[in-house]
């Protein structure tokens, strides 16, 4: 998976709500849905003069300035740096294909995907601290998407996003209650989303992950998902 594939099944699957132009930059409204959808790129040469466009583009629209460093944004990391900015919440993209993950399927029951989510899908995210307004960037989607319940002993225990774009499926907002924690619930919504996946033409699976969420990366490791990418942010 090339690093431009990688990024545009991330903004097809968890999608800005709008995309502005400032000099040579692509300014993400997010409307509160999170850094990714909220985060400015570099689409053209820019100078360190042009900096403080993007900042008065993403001040005016209420966010705080926010950039998108991703592979061969050495320059502007450094620019970024030398301006105060800190680079936050450092990702990891992890992918393998969806054949892998399909097989075995998991239990019946025990993780099924459908749409639109079920009340209690909703209910975990915002126990799992995915509120509406990120519930919102799910609906946005275009493509096929699914929630998907876990359910250990007939009781919800977490839920997760998928969609898919142009042959690859995302992984997104992964929620597991913590008192049902290692018992299982993640592994089969990754069961469950590789299935779902291979039923709706995407060939991979992938999800993006931060650095310091070491028990995410521990499961995606587990199930023979490997490291594909990876970027960070940086905020003023």
């Amino acid at each position: 998976m090339t690093p431009d594939t990688l990024a545009q099944a991330i903004g097809a699957t968890w999608p800005t709500a709008a995309r502005h132009r400032a000099g040579p930059w692509i300014i993400r409204e997010g409307r509160g849905g999170g850094k990714r959808v909220s985060a400015a790129t570099a689409d053209a040469e820019w100078q360190d003069t042009d900096i403080p466009v993007a900042e008065q583009a993403m001040e005016a629209l209420g966010q705080p300035p926010l950039f998108l460093i991703r592979n061969g944004d050495d320059p502007l990391d450094q620019a970024l740096q030398s301006r105060g900015y800190r680079v936050v919440d450092p990702v990891v993209a992890y992918a393998a294909p969806v054949a892998l993950l399909a097989d075995p399927p998991a239990p019946p029951m025990a993780a099924f995907p459908h749409w639109p989510p079920l009340a209690l899908c909703e209910t975990l995210w915002a126990e799992g601290g995915v509120g509406p307004v990120r519930v919102a960037v799910m609906h946005r989607v275009t493509g096929p998407k699914c929630a998907i319940l876990s359910r250990v002993k007939d009781r919800p225990t977490g839920t997760a996003f998928a969609a898919v774009h142009d042959g690859v499926a995302m992984l997104h907002a992964l929620v597991v209650m913590p008192a049902a924690r290692r018992q299982g619930s993640a592994h089969n919504i990754l069961r469950a989303a590789g299935f779902w996946a291979q039923q709706n033409g995407a060939a991979v699976l992938a999800a993006a992950v931060t650095q310091a969420n070491t028990p995410a990366r521990a499961l995606y490791a587990s199930l023979g998902m490997q490291a594909v990418g990876q970027y960070h942010y940086r905020q003023r």
